[in-house]
C-alpha cells in the first residue's frame, strides 16, 4: 500500500526547524518541503529500547501514519546494526551496534546551513549514509553539482535507489572516501557526515583555495567537535570549532574495542597518585574534548566491578600507556604506566582550561597542514596541542 502524501509532515519540520533557528535560508526550506525523508528509511528503522536492545520497524509492517511520525521525528534513526542487519530481517527486539543511521534532522539541517553553500558551488559530501542529505544538497545545487562517498556498498546501493525514487542522480562514489580521489576535484565546499580523528589533509587537497570543509573531529563516541575550516593559497587550512557534533566514525578510523582483563593490563603501574582533577570531569562534553586533543589516541573505558564499584581507565594503543582510576573515602587516585603519562597530560589540560575561565568550543581554533594539525585556546602555551602525521 502506497505511503500518503507527506507534505504536511515537510512542511511542519520546516516550520519547527526554522523556529528552532535552524533553518535560515529560503532555499534550504524550500528543500525540506521538498525532499520526502520517508524515501530514505526503507526498508525501516531500528528505535532503542530497554536492557540495549533495539526495536525494528519496517515501512511494510507499520501504519502509514505510523511511519511517517517516525520519519519526521526529532531523533536520528539507525539504519543498519552491525555492518548488515536491517529493521525487515527480524520482527523482534535485537542487540547490535548502530553502523549507518539516518542523522537528525537539526543536525542535518544545522550543518548544511552551516557549510555556507550559494549556487553553482560543488561539493563532495564524505558518508552518503541513507542519501537524505544528499537528495537536500542536490535540490539546492543541482544534482551535478554534488558527489557522495559511501564505503558501504550495501549502503551506498539503498541510498541509490532513494535517491532514484526521489527524482535525483548524482555522482556516488562506493569506496574509501577518506583515502580516494573523486576525479571532479577540487570542490568548493566537502562536508563529512562521519567522525574522523582528524580531518584527512587528502580533503584540504580536493578543495579550492577559499573553500569549506565542515567535519566532526573527535576519536570518542562524544565530546566530539564540528570542525569548520577554510582552505588558504598555501595548502594549509584553518579554522575553528564551531560547536558540539556527534555522528558514527569512520570506519576506517574507528578504533577498535579494547578487550581482555583491563585489571590485568593495568596491574603494573610505574606511578600512582592522588588525582587533582577528578577524572569523572570527562563525563562532561568539552572536557572530553580536551582529553582528545592532549592524549588524541586515548581511549576512555569505564567498568563496574564484581562490588559494584566504578573502575575507570584511559589506554593508548599506539604508546602502549595506560591511567587506572579507583575511589575511596578519601577521593580518587590513578595509577599510570607505559612510556607516556596519559593522566599528566589530560590532567593539565583541564587546569589550564579551568584556570582560562571555562571557555567553551568554540573558542578552539586549528590549523592543519600536510604534516601537523595544530589546536589551541587563546595565547597559553599550556592549551596549544600539535598532532603530527605519521
Amino acid at each position: 500500500m502506497p505511503l500518503p502524501d507527506s507534505a504536511p509532515q515537510r512542511r511542519a519540520l520546516a516550520d519547527r526547524l526554522e523556529a528552532a533557528g535552524i533553518l535560515r535560508s529560503p532555499q534550504w526550506r524550500a528543500a525540506v518541503e521538498t525532499v520526502p525523508r520517508e524515501l530514505f528509511l526503507h526498508p525501516g528503522v531500528f528505535l532503542p529500547a530497554d536492557g540495549g536492545r533495539w526495536r525494528p520497524i519496517s515501512v511494510l509492517g507499520t501504519d502509514a501514519k505510523d511511519w511517517l511520525e517516525t520519519a519526521y521525528s526529532e531523533q536520528s534513526l539507525a539504519t543498519q546494526l552491525d555492518g548488515s542487519m536491517t529493521a525487515d530481517q527480524s520482527a523482534d527486539f535485537v542487540t547490535g551496534t548502530p553502523t549507518s543511521s539516518s542523522t537528525t534532522p537539526v543536525t542535518v539541517i544545522g550543518m548544511i546551513e552551516d557549510l555556507e553553500l550559494e549556487d553553482g558551488h560543488s561539493v563532495l559530501e564524505i558518508g552518503t549514509g541513507t542519501g537524505y542529505s544528499t537528495a537536500l544538497m542536490c535540490h539546492r545545487l543541482g544534482e551535478d553539482n554534488v558527489t557522495t562517498v559511501e564505503v558501504d556498498p550495501q549502503v551506498a546501493a539503498r541510498a541509490d535507489a532513494a535517491l532514484e525514487e526521489a527524482g535525483y542522480s548524482t555522482w556516488t562514489v562506493t569506496g574509501d572516501g577518506l583515502l580516494g580521489h573523486p576525479v571532479r576535484a577540487p570542490y568548493d565546499r566537502v562536508i563529512a557526515t562521519c567522525a574522523v580523528r582528524r580531518i584527512p589533509y587528502t580533503w584540504v587537497r580536493q578543495t579550492r583555495p577559499g573553500g569549506i570543509i565542515l567535519s566532526t573531529v573527535g576519536s570518542w563516541s562524544y565530546g566530539t567537535g564540528l570542525a569548520k575550516v577554510t582552505v588558504n593559497e598555501d595548502g594549509s587550512a584553518e579554522g575553528r570549532i564551531i560547536g558540539r557534533s556527534s555522528f558514527m566514525h569512520a570506519r576506517s578510523q574507528a578504533a577498535p574495542p579494547l578487550a581482555g582483563d583491563l585489571s590485568a593490563r593495568t596491574a603494573y603501574p610505574d606511578t600512582e597518585r592522588p588525582v587533582k582533577v577528578p577524572p569523572t570531569l570527562l563525563d562532561e562534553w568539552m572536557p572530553a574534548f580536551l582529553a582528545q586533543l592532549a592524549a588524541p589516541a586515548a581511549q576512555l573505558v569505564r567498568a563496574t566491578g564484581s562490588d559494584g564499584t566504578l573502575a575507570l581507565y584511559l589506554f593508548d594503543p599506539d604508546r602502549e600507556s595506560f591511567a587506572a582510576f579507583t575511589e575511596d573515602a578519601s577521593g580518587w587516585t590513578v595509577r599510570q604506566g607505559g612510556p607516556v603519562a596519559l593522566w599528566d597530560d589530560i590532567e593539565q589540560a583541564l587546569m589550564s582550561w579551568q584556570d582560562a575561565g571555562h571557555p567553551d568550543m568554540s573558542a578552539v581554533r586549528l590549523h592543519i597542514t600536510d604534516r601537523v594539525h595544530t589546536y589551541w585556546i587563546g595565547e597559553s602555551p599550556s592549551l596549544r596541542w600539535e598532532h603530527r602525521l605519521a
